[in-house]
């Protein structure tokens, strides 16, 4: 299973193992469990704490548990082959249940060993889904730490028939003790945040008594990594606060346009810019999810943050960098089969819909570069694109329509997604020349249409915004109230991509920096006076 130079790079992590480890599967005579003893079998000769053992009689098969010979309750169960995306998961679980202990915030920790009652976790994810080993990691430690948490981690492609009978048509998909838990990417803390009552309160307890910042940054996407960067390298303290550091580059996959770096992934540049920011004195605050904003009343005054979990933020420069999201069609049966037919990531959910026929509405880069991707997964593309012409690169273009099983339908208007109550099963499409309307039989529908920048919560502030909710800046990166400045896809800026979002941020940051040299803190003044 594992060529010898992953077996190599596993020895040298199973060296940080501190306690023995037991690998207990339960298998029959297929194929997946031939490869699943096979793959136990190599790590265990790995190192002398680890024992793969064959006798399993509980849970799918083939499955596995991992669990610490001393303690059988501390386990966690792999249903199927968590290769892919998820051998990291592997090896993290290995190392936890061994006794390394997890880069995990110790608070975290000890809320997860806190909480009381009964867990049971099971959780479906697919081997090219780059959102599910956060939830994957998160549920594995839960388990390990807390003999009241037990989670069963299952690769859907191993268990087709399950994901049909449970209607999975999107991943990671996440239940708690029998019931859909959540649909969709989760942290630690953010699963924390839906089991422990009272983990808002005590979280905005702790945000709210920190001390203000010089400067203030809502979030953690390339610009506003890039803006803390520059800040903080001036010397001012700053904080990060961000729903979800990395914002839209989690979800993004094949960054090939980045000047210096000939190809990378989102989550991974996530993390070198979660490691780059870590080297400076910068307070990244996650789960920080901005509800309002009271401007300062005068110049070098502090501006007031309000989360949604209660906390107040202050700051005496604020860089808005709060991203986009994906736009929704807005039409019947879109959100009613969401997650159940209707899907935005193709590269995670794309493998659930193996064999099957599924549109693509959207002619840009984004939608072509989907369709191209699903159609060496799917049974057949039928890419929509409202405009009378699709508006992706030429490249692109030029791939897609190479393919035998992608229809391109241009100057089409998507009116209504269409299911029998539990999923999609079609769309009905109006012909914007003649008028007419044509129902399309599928099985999924993946939207890729563009962005909404994420301002709604900056109306009645002050701040000016554009028709479309985007931040007006001038070319420093000031907004229209002092001391406040934007960056990113959340602005006025007309190229959404990563590398502009970067240099927007080192923009604002810059700005931010020249105003608080500038204007002295009122607090100061009054206290001179």
């Amino acid at each position: 299973m594992l060529d010898q130079n992953m077996k190599a790079q596993l020895g040298q992590y199973l060296a940080n193992l501190r306690q023995p480890i037991e690998l207990v599967a339960t298998l029959d005579d297929g194929e997946k469990s031939a490869q699943t003893r096979e793959l136990l079998e190599e790590i265990a000769a790995l190192h002398d704490l680890v024992t793969a053992r064959f006798d399993g009689t509980e849970g799918r098969v083939p499955s596995f548990l991992i669990r610490r010979a001393d303690d059988h309750a501390s386990a966690v169960r792999f249903a199927g082959l968590p290769m892919g995306h998820e051998f990291t998961s592997l090896v993290l679980a290995l190392l936890w249940a061994g006794g390394h202990p997890p880069k995990v915030d110790a608070d975290l920790i000890e809320q997860v060993r806190g909480l009381e009652g009964q867990f049971d976790f099971e959780m479906f994810f697919s081997l090219t889904c780059h959102n599910c080993p956060d939830v994957v990691q998160a549920l594995t430690l839960m388990a390990l730490e807390n003999p009241n948490v037990t989670a069963t981690l299952v690769e859907g492609g191993t268990f087709k028939d399950e994901v049909e009978e449970r209607d999975i048509l999107a991943v990671p998909a996440t239940f708690l003790n029998g019931e859909v838990f959540y649909n969709g990417k989760m942290e630690l803390a953010e699963i924390l945040s839906k089991v422990d009552t009272g983990a808002d309160a005590k979280a905005a307890a702790k945000l709210s008594a920190k001390d203000p910042f010089e400067v203030l940054i809502v979030g953690g996407g390339p610009a506003g990594a890039a803006a803390a960067v520059y800040t903080a390298r001036k010397g001012f303290r700053t904080g990060i606060a961000a729903e979800r550091f990395g914002g839209q580059l989690m979800d993004t996959l094949g960054i090939e346009n980045l000047p210096g770096t000939t190809y990378t992934e989102g989550p991974k540049l996530t993390d070198n810019l979660r490691a780059q920011v870590g080297e400076y004195d910068i307070d990244v605050m996650d789960l920080a999810q901005a509800k309002s904003l009271r401007p300062a009343a005068e110049k070098g005054g502090m501006h007031a943050l309000e989360l949604t979990n209660g906390a107040v933020l202050k700051g005496r420069a604020l860089i808005l960098a709060t991203g986009a999201r994906w736009r929704n069609l807005g039409v019947p049966g879109e959100a009613e089969y969401r997650n159940k037919g209707v899907a935005y990531c193709p590269h995670c959910d794309g493998p659930l819909f193996k064999g099957k026929r599924i549109a693509v509405i959207g002619g840009g880069n984004s939608g072509v570069e989907a369709a191209i991707d699903l159609a060496n997964i799917v049974g057949h593309v039928t890419l929509i694109e409202f405009d009378t012409k699709l508006r992706a690169d030429e490249v692109l273009q030029k791939k897609l329509r190479s393919m035998d099983n992608v229809e391109i339908i241009v100057n089409g208007q998507t009116t209504e997604i269409t299911g029998d109550g539990k999923r999609v099963n079609g769309l009905v499409l109006k012909d914007r020349e003649s008028g007419e309307d044509r129902t399309i039989e599928l099985e999924g529908v993946f939207i890729q249409i563009g962005l909404v920048p994420n301002t709604e919560w900056l109306k009645d502030t002050g701040i000016e915004l554009s028709k479309y909710g985007e931040i007006v800046v001038d070319e420093h990166g000031s907004t229209s109230l002092p001391g406040i400045y934007a960056a990113g896809d959340a602005t006025i800026i007309k190229d959404k991509q990563i590398v502009v979002a970067m240099g927007t941020g080192a923009t604002a940051g810059l700005g931010a920096f020249d105003y608080l040299i500038r204007n002295e803190p009122v607090e100061e003044i009054a206290q001179a006076a």
